[in-house]
């Protein structure tokens, strides 16, 4: 390889940039200014020939280029760390700034305990929990690691690693089965008021199997549509409509009495609990020893709910 002195400029400046989101935030956390960090990625992407970033005056993304270039750069800032540390004895200890995003209720129903005893395990750790029921970007937005829940795993370039697995119950009130009836197979749903979670990719298809096997779809007419299962649980209770949810985000509702499992002699539909990561060869010890941590806590799991 010729000699180049130039090969690592600007690299751990549009590191900054994307962790942090911003030239505003990257120039304050380096003690530079915003015009240089702009100047510094200007150069960079001119040296390169290729758009490391997508940026308007309020929104900066990276492009297909700039998520390469970031993955790769990364590694080398871990690495140049590692070896850092080794010269000077240090140990690699969990430490600074871990962004993970989970959804909602199966942040607060399951995630909770286990960041409250990881941060106990490990407190030069600082964890940045994005709650949010939305699908996200997780090179563009920044985030170490991602929890999901779906019937089915994400056909994704990121690593999916599963960590139990939990059933999706069909449920309604009493009440809501003493004023409308009570649904006698899954095809009856179609002349029921039904409240469906919108981030599905066909939230008005509820997919069924019966103990034969048999796959039964039904296209239900959803009174409600949301984004959030706190609303679906909620309305449910209140006897809007039938739903259906994850047992994860279930108490004691069920026990009470408070809501009715429907199509009991059908089986119940799998949902995958899964973390996401990028796909390399090395990782920090912040989001490895999260992953282990989880994995020791939650693994296994299943319907422990």
């Amino acid at each position: 390889m010729a000699f180049n002195a130039h090969l690592l400029d600007g690299m751990i400046i549009f590191v900054e940039v994307v962790n942090s989101g911003s030239f505003t935030k990257a120039a304050d956390s380096s003690g530079h200014s915003t015009s240089y960090i702009s100047k510094e990625i200007n150069k960079l992407e001119e040296r390169l020939g290729v758009r490391l970033l997508h940026r308007t005056t309020r929104s900066l993304s990276l492009t297909s280029e700039g998520e390469i270039y970031f993955q790769q750069c990364q590694q080398l800032l871990f690495d140049a760390e590692q070896a850092e540390l080794a010269m000077t004895g240090g140990q690699v200890e969990p430490r600074g700034l871990l962004r993970i995003s989970c959804p909602i209720s199966l942040g607060i129903s399951r995630v909770r305990p286990v960041v409250a005893k990881y941060m106990a395990q490990y407190p030069e750790v600082n964890l940045e929990l994005d709650l949010n029921d939305r699908r996200v970007d997780m090179v563009a937005e920044g985030f170490d690691l991602l929890i999901r829940a779906s019937a089915n795993i994400e056909d994704s370039s990121l690593i999916c690693r599963p960590i139990f697995q939990s059933h999706s119950i069909t449920l309604a009130s009493p009440e809501y089965l003493k004023r409308y009836g009570t649904p006698s197979h899954p095809s009856d749903l179609a002349n029921h008021r039904c409240i469906s979670y919108s981030n599905l990719k066909t939230p008005n298809v509820w997919q069924f199997t019966d103990q034969d096997n048999q796959h039964h779809s039904v296209q239900v007419q959803s009174k409600v549509l949301t984004n959030s299962s706190e609303m679906e649980l909620g309305l449910c209770l209140a006897g809007q409509g039938i739903t259906r949810l994850p047992k994860f985000n279930l108490g004691s509702e069920i026990g009470r009495g408070l809501l009715i499992p429907l199509f009991t002699d059908f089986k119940l539909q799998t949902i995958n609990v899964y973390m996401m990561y990028p796909s390399r060869k090395h990782m920090s010890s912040k989001v490895r020893s999260f992953i282990d941590f989880i994995l020791h806590e939650l693994g296994d799991s299943a319907d422990r709910k």
